[in-house]
């Protein structure tokens, strides 16, 4: 019956007993921490491009021209709600690189990076997305605005030199 509590408790009650046991035990508190630096240490860049690819792409333009036009508090044209939409898929993989710089890992952070901007790029180039067609502009635009948001966070210039030569080699229309 208490093997069974692990399914039975909610992520909230899990983190809670975590932070008890990291109180009163150090090595436990260690161990809790290594365990989550090993979590944070395995970035792969080709899943991370798959994921980013998969969620722009899977934009389904319909829910588009649901959530653009006419509202009760003004007109939404479906240009400006593709750029919404996007912004909105990508939001989670920004935040995700954002706390890995918050976590001062600056290489998890590099290849984490290195992976959504690859996604974004093999979207603009591979995707037969009709949503596409509506957000024409928008995908190059993300790739600068988190390029250059990375590019203010990372001090490292043998890293910003390695974030250039992928760049070139994997986003070659993108890496001036």
């Amino acid at each position: 019956m208490n093997d069974d509590i692990f399914n039975k408790i909610s992520p909230d009650e899990a983190l809670e007993i975590l932070k008890q046991i990291a109180k009163t035990d150090k090595k436990q508190k260690k161990r809790i921490v290594d365990l989550a630096e090993d979590l944070f240490r395995s970035v792969n860049i080709e899943s991370i491009c798959d994921d980013v690819f998969f969620a722009l792409d899977g934009i389904d333009v319909h829910e588009l021209w649901n959530r653009a036009g006419s509202k009760t508090d003004g007109y939404t044209s479906p240009e400006d709600m593709a750029v919404e939409m996007l912004e909105e898929m990508l939001e989670p993989f920004f935040q995700e690189l954002f706390r890995l710089f918050d976590l001062k890992m600056h290489q998890e952070s590099k290849l984490y990076c290195m992976g959504i901007l690859k996604g974004i790029y093999q979207y603009e180039e591979d995707s037969g997305s009709e949503f596409k067609d509506w957000a024409t502009d928008v995908p190059g635009e993300c790739f600068g605005y988190l390029l250059g948001e990375w590019e203010k966070r990372c001090h490292n210039i043998k890293d910003k030199k390695e974030m250039k030569k992928i760049i070139s080699n994997e986003c070659p229309k993108w890496s001036e």
